[in-house]
């Protein structure tokens, strides 16, 4: 029987090769497993087929009667490893905070497990009559946020 465990290793070892990087592993109730890499440049399906037939090869018998899924995270989902956090450092990102409020502003910095997002609010400024938008960092981290995702700008 296959564990994830096991597939977690021949993928890491099959990603030694290379810039991409795991972003997760999942085992379906439909005997299927559902592997997604990334890469800084966007994944290509030639490298997914690629690793799909690595794993193929080292599981060999034991694949039995499951389906093998590779593919990319995707663009717009969800992130769920820090390399994709550095990998959209500068762009813009949408996060749900945990008490649910949606915040967008421009990925500044990454350290560990937080992330430093550059957001613009109005904020009252001594002899102003009117609040002003004005850029301020707020730090989170990816454990406490519900979401964060690359907002997709089509300009």
């Amino acid at each position: 029987m296959i564990n994830k465990e096991t597939v977690k290793a021949l993928v890491e070892e099959w990603l030694q090769n290379g810039d991409y990087f795991l972003v997760d592993i999942m085992f379906g109730t439909d005997d299927r497993i559902v592997i997604e890499i990334d890469h800084a440049d966007g994944v290509w399906i030639e490298d997914c087929a690629e690793l799909s037939r690595f794993l193929q090869e080292k599981l060999g018998d034991e694949l039995g009667d499951y389906e093998l899924e590779v593919g990319s995270a995707g663009i717009g989902q969800p992130f769920k490893v820090e390399q994709q956090y550095i990998n959209h450092i500068g762009d813009e990102l949408e996060v749900l905070s945990a008490d649910g409020k949606k915040i967008q502003g421009v990925l500044k910095e990454v350290n560990g497990c937080e992330f430093v997002l550059t957001v613009k609010e109005k904020q009252t400024v001594e002899g102003k009559k009117r609040p002003v938008m004005v850029e301020v960092d707020k730090t989170f981290s990816m454990d406490e946020v519900k979401y964060a995702k690359y907002v997709l700008a089509f300009k």
